[in-house]
């Protein structure tokens, strides 16, 4: 049958003359494959191959439609930053390196035209958000032998929140989607093969095509499992199973793997700017491959994260929330034996079978707390993979359910509208619901973050990056835009891995390494390498302005010997411990340093414009916090310390009452800030208006934080301030 192909209700099976296979399998043939149609209840026949074709195309085309209509314009948050960088520079991504997203992202960005380099590789990525929606409806059209079903699996899947997010960015999600269904839809055409032959080449390609899938995202290795052990049992079944075949099937499978060859090729050239691990040797590959600075099978080396049961509770109010309980129900209906049979009852199987093992596999091996919102946002991805199949199984139990009441009501021609008008609606529903929070085709949030950064340090300056946000945005407009080419950007983690300075160091002419290994302990190793310490790093690039962005390292003190952090914005300076730090001049220096307009509070707690959003807003506040903390810690004059309490309370007031929507914190420090002016006694301010607004904003700061660890206390020390007001109050009555 041609691919496309399916069944039409309404239509009788062909006759089968006595002693001649349906088939058409070749002559002599010993175990000739069944007809499609003979998997399917009486009443169905096979419909033409171009008509799923061209439904196919047509999915493809509105999906796509959608997502460059909703597509990220720049950088996204995430790993997304360091993927286009990677791409745009070829070098090397993070564990386990993604070289097929790499190479098909580099040729996205020397072929397309339009927009910007993130642009480019988001839109190829939008492609492959929507080629996985057309196999997906292939696959679950050729199951049911529904177009409506077919639509409703490629609807539901593609235009569900989690896979309309993901599908709109620089991230290789869509690309192991599309993976997921290729390979569903090659066990459909395994399954439908006609031939002894046509089995062969299809799982020829079937085993080419996990191969090549592993060069993506190693998640799918439970999927390549389920499978190619299926295939070689049906094979084995219809006694196609050779040792030559199954050598041949090892070649295909490892002849995907060519892509990984990329990454020694690249580490050997070692001209990209940023990459990350040394594969010039067996050790560094295997290393990078297994993800074993990462701790392999596992989602990151050294967090302890929620239990099985609860991730897999989690897993399904998730998929009711992402696809509808519809969705679920449908799926489930589609494994009742009586509805199973009517489909292909064997792959029904194998894909449910998938699932179960991703799931419980998944659940695991995902060590990350997912009760916090943003470990949640990294986790849920990855049920992308899950939520495919559901997707395939829905579609089939609404064929199932079409049918089971087409032969209640005796009426079929009605039913097959009312079944595609089910299917269109749902999509539609889908569609109206998710829009809005997948619609980042304006979403410039961490372009804007990234680009404040770096325009906001001095000329030649050095920057200690840490965390994802500002190392992969930042690495993204420095290298592939060619944004601040006078700065240096120095990963403070990557310092840490025994490859990163002896690949990297040649890159940063203008940064001085006095060893080849950051450790705070200095020495060198029995290989030669000699390791250098913070301190030592700081003191010889003294001639340079260092900044740190976010947060330092907290493994190595050595730096505090000589050296301060003063606030700078997101970022903070390291600032000789002689250099005088005069509160009216950081305060104008740093005051502007931002041009931030978003909104606070705007933005989903699992995102990464959250992320971004929150670290610019408590950046506003930073030099009011570090004078308040200097001011209670600093071996200082009463006079001088009374000075910096008066400076930090004005900063906080003004910052306050600036902005109606703010973050908690900031009222629980503008009141601290008040009580300890309160203490000081000065006259500038009323006692009975430091105590009300005392009052009012630790009052605040508790409604909107009950999980703080002090709120008892505060509790406490707000009936006191009540009480000391009231009394306050009575006397000026009374006087």
């Amino acid at each position: 049958m041609a691919a496309g192909g399916g069944v039409r209700r309404g239509l009788h099976r062909r006759p089968e003359r006595k002693g001649i296979p349906a088939s058409g399998g070749k002559h002599g043939d010993p175990h000739p494959a069944q007809s499609p149609a003979e998997d399917r209840h009486p009443g169905e026949n096979p419909i033409p191959g171009p008509r799923g074709a061209t439904i196919s195309l047509l999915v493809f085309m509105c999906v796509s439609a959608v997502y460059m209509k909703t597509l990220h314009p720049s950088v996204p948050g995430g790993d997304s930053g360091e993927l286009i960088t990677a791409s745009c520079e070829l070098g090397v991504a993070h564990p386990p390196g993604y070289p097929v997203f790499t190479l098909l992202s580099r040729l996205a960005i020397d072929l397309i035209p339009i927009g910007s380099i993130a642009y480019r590789v988001n839109l190829l990525c939008g492609l492959f958000g929507a080629t996985a929606a057309a196999l997906l409806f292939y696959t679950t059209f050729r199951l049911s032998g529904s177009s409506a079903a077919g639509i409703l699996a490629a609807g539901v899947f593609a235009f569900s929140r989690l896979t309309w997010q993901w599908s709109i960015a620089a991230e290789v999600f869509s690309l192991n989607n599309l993976f997921v269904g290729l390979l569903m839809a090659l066990a459909v055409q395994f399954e439908e093969a006609r031939s002894a032959q046509e089995r062969s080449k299809i799982s020829k390609v079937g085993a080419f095509s996990c191969g090549l899938s592993l060069c993506n995202q190693h998640t799918m290795v439970l999927y390549v499992l389920c499978i190619g052990l299926w295939v070689v049992f049906r094979q084995h079944q219809q006694k196609e199973l050779s040792f030559k075949h199954l050598l041949m099937l090892a070649f295909c499978f490892f002849a995907g793997f060519l892509p990984y060859t990329y990454l020694s090729i690249s580490s050997y050239i070692n001209q990209a700017r940023w990459t990350w691990g040394d594969q010039t040797t067996l050790q560094g590959v295997l290393t990078h491959l297994l993800r074993s600075e990462y701790g392999t099978f596992s989602l990151a080396k050294s967090e302890t994260g929620s239990s099985m049961s609860q991730t897999l509770l989690f897993q399904m109010s998730h998929m009711r929330t992402e696809l509808s309980m519809v969705c679920q129900f449908l799926a489930l209906l589609a494994l009742v034996p009586r509805s199973a049979r009517r489909a292909k009852s064997s792959l029904i199987w194998l894909f449910a079978g998938m699932l179960l093992v991703y799931s419980l596999f998944f659940a695991w091996r995902a060590n990350l707390d997912i009760t916090k919102p943003l470990f949640l946002g990294v986790v849920e991805r990855f049920w992308m993979q899950s939520n495919a199949v559901v997707c395939v199984l829905a579609g089939v139990g609404l064929a199932s359910l079409t049918s089971l009441v087409e032969q209640a009501l005796k009426e079929t021609y009605a039913m097959k509208y009312v079944e595609g008008f089910a299917a269109i609606l749902f999509i539609t529903y889908q569609l109206h619901s998710n829009y809005s929070d997948c619609d980042n085709s304006n979403n410039y949030v961490v372009d804007a973050f990234a680009r404040n950064l770096l325009s906001s340090v001095p000329p030649s300056a050095i920057i200690l990056l840490r965390g994802d946000l500002p190392g992969n945005s930042l690495r993204y407009l420095h290298f592939c835009e060619g944004m601040r080419s006078d700065v240096s950007l120095v990963d403070q983690e990557m310092m840490t891995y025994k490859w990163y300075l002896p690949k990297m160091a040649k890159h940063f002419p203008d940064v001085i390494f006095p060893g080849n290994h950051w450790n705070p302990v200095e020495g060198t190793f029995l290989d030669g390498r000699r390791t250098f310490n913070l301190g030592h790093f700081l003191s010889i690039n003294k001639r340079k302005e260092v900044f740190v962005c976010i947060d330092l390292h907290q493994g190595d003190p050595t730096w505090k010997a000589g050296y301060a952090l003063w606030p700078w914005g997101c970022c903070e300076k390291l600032v000789p411990k002689d250099r005088i730090f005069r509160p009216d001049e950081w305060i104008s220096l740093t005051r502007d340093l931002y041009n931030w307009t978003e909104e606070y509070g705007r933005f989903d707690p699992a995102s990464w414009e959250a992320v971004a959003n929150e670290e610019m807003w408590q950046a506003k506040m930073k030099t009011a916090f570090f004078i308040f903390h200097l001011a209670e810690t600093a071996d200082l004059s009463s006079a001088v310390k009374a000075e910096l309490y008066w400076t930090s309370y004005k900063l906080y007031e003004e910052l306050v009452s600036t902005h109606a929507a703010h973050p908690a914190n900031w009222h629980r420090n503008y009141a601290i800030a008040c009580e300890r002016m309160l203490r000081l006694g000065k006259s500038d301010v009323s006692l009975e208006t430091l105590l009300t607004e005392s009052i009012q904003h630790f009052s605040l700061y508790l409604a909107k934080s009950t999980a703080d660890a002090q709120a008892a206390a505060i509790g406490h020390a707000v009936a006191h301030m009540k009480t000391e007001l009231h009394r306050l109050k009575e006397m000026k009555r009374r006087f």
